[in-house]
């Protein structure tokens, strides 16, 4: 694989309308993490050296995680990951036109967003 794929820094927690306001509020309140709004009306809190966003998913009916893979070539890992077997699901969130990474889903179904790291 010519291809270097490496561990992101944002972990995505897709949570239900239902769940949603609560669960801001834990980590902003209870657990007392440093929120951030750069990306609005998305929330996210410094966990550490990594980004956790609270995304609001009305198509889900329970929290989801999603994990981040950063790579220096998206076609050389995505093709990488076809030859594997690895299943893309681009059609779960569009990333719009030009962006230079899409969706991936691991064995477990844990959805991975699989970009270059200057892909926005």
């Amino acid at each position: 694989m010519t291809a270097k794929i490496t561990g992101g820094i944002n972990i995505a927690m897709k949570v239900p309308p239902h769940q949603y306001e609560a669960t801001v509020a834990f980590y902003r309140d209870v657990v007392g993490l440093k929120p951030f709004t750069d990306k609005a009306p998305a929330i996210g809190f410094e966990l550490g050296p990594n980004r956790l966003w609270i995304d609001e998913a009305p198509m889900l009916s329970q929290a989801e995680v999603w994990l981040e893979l950063f790579t220096d070539d998206f076609p050389a890992a995505a093709d990488h990951f076809a030859k594997a077997g690895i299943v893309r699901c681009d059609a779960i969130e569009p990333l719009g036109e030009g962006f230079r990474g899409g969706w991936i889903s691991n064995p477990a179904s844990i959805v991975h967003m699989l970009r270059e790291p200057d892909a926005w």
